[in-house]
């Protein structure tokens, strides 16, 4: 975490913390339940890690789950507790865990496990995780083998794809974890242009960016969805993948 500007990117989205929480996607239950599914047991007390406004949260809640909720930021909390207001909120780092020593099933991370100082969260998260536990890291992205989702997303921005800094992360050994296993599931978000153009707006590059470039860049998104037939009239389905990640606690 020494590169500033990863650090200013990683603490910038609570100045779009109402935006975040309303434009941004949430996450398909399969997923959450294949995470789940890689935990010996049945996981019923799940930590949702680096939290933002409640997104996977939000998910977790609705199996029915005991869901605690840590994030650092806290107009992020704050869209949290309007999200999920069932869920335990606290204040906390990855690398610095506000609960006990094994007391949690599960740990699920929502577009946030490229923020963290990974040696050092994943040893913490060890920590609070109990044996036969797992880890579940995920990402939603643009799916970009959709032709025009292909071509919005060259237009200048590294959005919600999958971050380069997790692309070796299935082979990143830790002694408390077994092998990191991966599968891909494919959802859509009903948008229009505009509510997509928010959500852009949330993506730290984009939020740290000087205006005159997050404004040309912006309207070369504009431009495009209205030319391209698929998004120019009214309401079309933005297609999705979610990234999954998941690492049984030894």
């Amino acid at each position: 975490m020494s590169d500033p500007t990863h650090a200013q990117r990683a603490s910038s989205f609570g100045s779009r913390a109402a935006a975040y929480a309303e434009h941004r996607p949430g996450y398909p239950r399969e997923a959450i339940e294949w995470g789940l599914s890689g935990a010996t047991g049945t996981p019923r007390r799940v930590l949702d890690l680096g939290a933002g406004t409640g997104k996977l949260t939000l998910g977790l809640a609705e199996l029915g789950l005991d869901v605690t909720a840590v994030e650092p930021d806290p107009e992020m909390r704050a869209e949290l507790g309007r999200t999920v207001p069932g869920a335990t909120s606290l204040k906390g780092r990855a690398e610095r865990i506000p609960l006990p020593d094994a007391g949690v099933d599960a740990v699920f991370v929502g577009q946030a496990f490229h923020w963290f100082d990974v040696p050092a969260a994943m040893t913490e998260i060890a920590r609070v995780l109990r044996p036969g536990g797992v880890l579940v890291p995920m990402w939603n992205y643009e799916d970009d083998s959709v032709p025009w989702v292909e071509q919005f997303t060259s237009l200048g921005r590294d959005g919600a794809r999958k971050p380069a800094r997790t692309d070796g992360l299935r082979e990143m050994a830790h002694p408390e974890f077994a092998a990191f296993e991966s599968d891909r599931f494919r959802h859509v978000q009903r948008r229009t242009a505009e509510s997509l153009l928010e959500t852009i707006g949330t993506y730290s590059m984009v939020i740290v960016s000087a205006p005159g470039e997050s404004s040309a860049m912006l309207t070369r998104m504009r431009e495009f969805l209205s030319a391209n037939p698929a998004t120019a009239d009214g309401e079309f389905d933005l297609p999705l993948i979610t990234w999954a990640l998941r690492a049984r606690r030894r």
